[in-house]
């Protein structure tokens, strides 16, 4: 039976399935660019409204991650509140 009322961060989340891929002897997941922007999207489309450029929002994503994109990567790959919704 499902708890909606449950949350967890994003985290935690994380921990939990680098423990499960481990323990199936799993490699640690990769995801392929239009994947990652698609996740973030929502995020992005709120730095868009705040003004911030996707050149911006690459140096942040790289100054924070082992990612590597570029604003074109971004533009090519967004995900519009329609497609994720």
């Amino acid at each position: 039976m499902a708890h909606p009322g449950k949350t967890y961060p994003i985290e935690q989340a994380l921990k939990a399935q680098d423990a499960l891929r481990k323990m199936a002897g799993l490699a640690p997941e990769q995801f392929p660019i239009e994947a990652f922007v698609g996740m973030v999207s929502d995020e992005i489309e709120q730095l868009r409204k705040m003004g911030r450029s996707d050149a911006e929002i690459a140096e942040v994503i790289r100054a924070n991650s082992g990612i590597e994109i570029t604003a074109a990567e971004i533009a090519e790959n967004y995900a519009s509140p329609e497609s994720r919704h």
